[in-house]
């Protein structure tokens, strides 16, 4: 019921900046636990950042990070615009993968997790 988009990746030297998009489609986008996860090239996928969506005892809108990008990277969300963004600040050659976004929540013992199809990252001189 998830359709998740990802863009503004791209070439960038070190030190440099990039923003990601991911745009959602559905109409219950606010609910969701939103993730941001990356793969590089003979490793496996790991998660960069995350934010929570609403529920019973949260308004949502709590953020964590992967220690590796603490202090560099900001998730955001807009529910409005159903979208989710990473401004990513002072980029290291290590920051280089296809970044993914995930949607994700569990209701009445199921769980319904949503992948886009990635953008691809390059940080190089």
């Amino acid at each position: 019921q998830v359709q998740l988009v990802e863009s503004g990746g791209g070439l960038v030297q070190p030190g440099g900046s990039l923003r990601l998009s991911c745009a959602a489609s559905g109409s219950t986008f606010s609910y969701y636990r939103m993730r941001w996860y990356r793969q590089a090239p003979g490793k496996e996928r790991e998660l960069v950042a995350g934010i929570t969506g609403a529920g019973l005892s949260s308004a949502g809108g709590i953020t964590n990070y992967a220690d590796s990008v603490k202090g560099r990277f900001t998730i955001s969300r807009d529910n409005f615009k159903k979208a989710v963004y990473l401004q990513m600040n002072s980029l290291k050659a290590e920051d280089t993968a296809v970044y993914y976004c995930n949607a994700y929540r569990a209701v009445y013992g199921r769980d319904y997790n949503y992948w886009g199809q990635g953008t691809q990252v390059t940080v190089s001189s």
